[in-house]
């Protein structure tokens, strides 16, 4: 299979030069050039583990560049958790991402893309330098996949004093190959950042790739959780939609091509904070360039997803919206379904998945006929002041969550000056 650009569907290249190259360089999005139809998987679900489903899911994007036992290697040492569809209430079920080493949905593409990587660059001799913007759960998910990775540094880039507490902790205490790189601005500062440095001359010299959600392999991991949760749903559930917790676009965008390879899932709620750009866009309004609004769900603090440009491709010119309905909320609404969801059911809610929560409760108001899978981003662990806020209590942390060493993070301006004398 190869790849194609957003921007100029005639640029193509393999799988290696989508993965290692990341970004084209006419700033598009690297797509598979024609989307695979795995009909015969849909009716086979129940007979198959989830790697098995994983690794047919995998195949057809993989198989021109690595053989058999490579793509195996790859799924069954990224899948090693699950990701369980819970009941919650008698129209809900929540599908749990956060079970991997830093309990997020992040850790499916960061372990999987970590060891494609690997795989690509077998006998690559060069070091290949890793960027990472991170709102909150990737960069701790990219150091995990990649932490003492020979061959390879990663540079985490994060908005100073827009991640919680636990995820700073996390991205800056691994050490090793690993920089974490605190930004004085916003997520979007950071990821304008990455972009930057794609496309300089300066750094020519440098190998570098990235491990966010722009990036290819990112993504065809994340659409194996959705026919995981497909497989896990009772049959009177005939007809679910996925109610996704929307930032960058990534989680939804894996989801539409989850679709679009034939999952028979005829609708998605993009969930949003705030920074409602993207539902606006549904409805019709330009997106907006401006900054983005800081909230409770800050890994979902994106004023211009970059993902919004796969999406437009997938649906080459059919409207989004028969497909993709949109809501967002405020800080106030996401506190109050945590502790709604709390009293009526004792069940926490990350910010994230509250937000996603309200998203349901609008939809089936809309679409009574319908249950709801709510994608689960994160622990709620990992925003204890949140959840003491809404329920009164702190959750009680897992073991995952302990210090790996002391705090080390170099900081820079929004100035890609700054960063391209660190990378060089």
């Amino acid at each position: 299979m190869r790849f194609r650009s957003t921007a100029d569907s005639s640029r193509l290249v393999s799988l290696r030069d989508a993965v290692l190259h990341s970004l084209p360089p006419d700033r598009g999005l690297y797509l598979p050039e024609q989307v695979p139809s795995l009909t015969g998987l849909w009716s086979r679900l129940n007979e198959l583990s989830f790697s098995e489903i994983a690794l047919e899911m995998a195949r057809p994007f993989l198989e021109a560049d690595l053989d058999e036992r490579a793509m195996s290697e790859i799924v069954q040492g990224a899948l090693t958790f699950d990701a369980p569809l819970v009941p919650v209430g008698d129209r809900f079920r929540v599908l749990e991402l956060f079970h991997g080493p830093t309990l997020a949905f992040k850790d499916f593409g960061a372990r999987f893309m970590a060891r494609l990587m690997a795989k690509l660059r077998e006998d690559a001799r060069d070091l290949l330098t890793v960027l990472v913007a991170t709102s909150g759960d990737t960069g701790a998910a990219v150091a995990a996949g990649f932490h003492g990775v020979e061959g390879v540094r990663v540079f985490v880039l994060f908005p100073k004093g827009r991640v919680s507490d636990v995820q700073e902790q996390q991205l800056t205490t691994f050490g090793g190959n690993i920089t974490a790189v605190e930004v004085e601005g916003t997520f979007d500062d950071c990821q304008a950042l990455v972009k930057t440095a794609f496309l300089d001359p300066g750094l020519a010299d440098c190998t570098l790739t990235s491990a966010n959600s722009i990036n290819i392999a990112r993504l065809i991991p994340q659409s194996f959780y959705y026919a995981r949760a497909w497989q896990q749903r009772p049959a009177s559930a005939s007809r679910p939609a996925f109610c996704v917790p929307s930032g960058n676009l990534g989680n939804l965008t894996a989801g539409l091509l989850a679709r679009a390879m034939g999952l028979p899932a005829d609708r998605f709620v993009a969930a949003t904070n705030a920074n409602d750009g993207f539902v606006r866009h549904l409805g019709g309004r330009r997106l907006s360039q401006g900054s983005a609004v800081r909230t409770l769900s800050n890994a979902m603090d994106v004023a211009v997803p970059s993902n919004l440009v796969r999406i437009e491709a997938l649906f080459d010119g059919a409207p989004i919206g028969d497909v993709v309905k949109g809501f967002s909320f405020d800080d106030h609404a996401t506190l109050d379904a945590m502790a709604r969801v709390h009293r009526d059911f004792g069940y926490v809610l990350d910010p994230h998945t509250a937000v996603g929560w309200r998203a349901a409760e609008s939809f089936v108001e809309a679409e009574p006929d319908r249950d709801v899978i709510i994608l689960a981003t994160a622990h709620p662990a990992k925003f204890p002041d949140s959840v003491e806020r809404a329920i009164g209590s702190r959750p009680e942390p897992p073991s995952l969550l302990a210090p790996r060493g002391p705090r080390s993070a170099v900081t820079i301006p929004v100035d890609f000056d700054a960063l391209r004398s660190l990378l060089a």
